[in-house]
């Protein structure tokens, strides 16, 4: 990514008024597991991240819910171009996006590549193998992992693939915990091959989604392939700053955790919603503080990347590294301890399990 110093610097100023409790809401609105997760992270971090955040929500719902998926992605790329050049438009995403990718020298591919999976997901995507699937996964949370690294000041290829990596795991416990709300929207992001494998045809179960054995088979092997992708990117959370860690660190368990929930329901996610109750997650919350103190060094070195996620990698290797710039700074506020952060995110998962329970009376 080719940005002059001076153009930079133009670009922070152009990106400068934006409407960053608006931005917050749509990530609250969103995964509370990542929104949460986001309050334990510093304040020079939460900001951008919120930013990127609000971003990702919005392409994706431009897509996923526009008429018109390939004219709402020709936009979107105009848009992302106005962002590279400076000249966003005065959507507060787009503003606060443009400081974040260019003080943090965020290569277009990885945006570019997040897009494409949500046209994926818009034009009804097939996924035959686990391959493909993991092809996704990095395209709409590998992407994210990466961008959050950047965020965070870390670059180097060993950290960025573990951070795409934990994308993809995230992915593919949402993967496995939907497949029945995803089945009946008319999606299926189960490798069709597994699915021959145990005797079923796509296409008919497809029809009409029931839970068996051989649904809980491939769910079974999905939850596994995820596994081993939490465990690789735990070591990748102990290259991060140490104020960092404890918020991915919680992210990550939390979300492997819906994993196991899963299994606790007999791997069905066909007839019922894999839930990870409050006190647990608190418990892991409180588990993961511990991060600050994680040794770095990876039990078998440094493992190659994911082979969906290279590619991602790879973008970021060829990209100039930040330059000098203004601080990104949308409001002065009081700074918190990382207990005051816990606490507050304590509260909030709080506050989120009220309402879920609201919403089922």
């Amino acid at each position: 990514m080719q940005v002059l110093l001076s153009d930079s610097h133009a670009a922070a100023a152009t990106a400068a008024a934006y409407d960053l409790q608006a931005l917050r809401g749509l990530m609250r609105g969103g995964s509370k597991t990542f929104f949460a997760a986001s309050l334990l992270l510093p304040p020079r971090v939460r900001a951008p991240a919120t930013a990127l955040y609000a971003y990702c929500r919005l392409a994706d719902d431009a897509i996923d819910l526009g008429h018109d998926a390939q004219a709402e992605m020709a936009g979107l790329q105009a848009r992302l171009g106005a962002i590279y050049d400076g000249r966003p438009c005065a959507a507060d995403a787009d503003r606060a996006l443009c400081q974040v990718v260019h003080r943090f020298a965020i290569p277009r591919e990885l945006l570019d590549a997040l897009l494409e999976g949500f046209l994926w997901d818009a034009q009804g995507h097939r996924y035959e193998t686990l391959a493909d699937v993991q092809d996704y996964g990095a395209r709409v949370a590998g992407t994210v992992g990466a961008m959050m690294a950047l965020v965070m000041g870390t670059r180097t290829p060993s950290a960025l693939a573990r951070a795409c990596e934990l994308g993809v795991a995230m992915q593919l416990t949402n993967i496995a915990r939907d497949v029945g709300e995803d089945a009946r929207n008319g999606r299926l992001y189960l490798p069709r091959q597994w699915l021959r494998d145990e005797g079923l045809d796509p296409e008919a179960w497809l029809r009409q989604p029931v839970f068996n054995p051989a649904i809980a088979s491939v769910t079974a092997r999905l939850l596994a392939a995820a596994e081993g992708l939490y465990r690789r990117a735990e070591h990748g959370v102990a290259e991060l700053p140490m104020d960092c860690r404890p918020a991915i660190q919680a992210a990550r368990l939390v979300y492997a955790e819906i994993g196991h929930q899963l299994q606790r329901n007999g791997l069905d996610s066909v007839n019922r919603r894999a839930v990870v109750s409050r006190r647990r997650k608190l418990g892991l919350i409180a588990r993961a503080t511990g991060a600050a103190f994680m040794p770095a060094q990876h039990p078998l070195g440094d493992p190659d990347a994911l082979p969906a996620v290279q590619y991602l990698v790879d973008a970021v290797t060829r990209s100039q590294p930040p330059m000098a710039m203004p601080s990104f700074k949308p409001k002065a506020k009081a700074r918190r301890s990382f207990d005051q952060r816990m606490e507050w995110a304590t509260d909030l998962y709080a506050r989120l399990e009220q309402q879920d329970q609201r919403a089922l009376r």
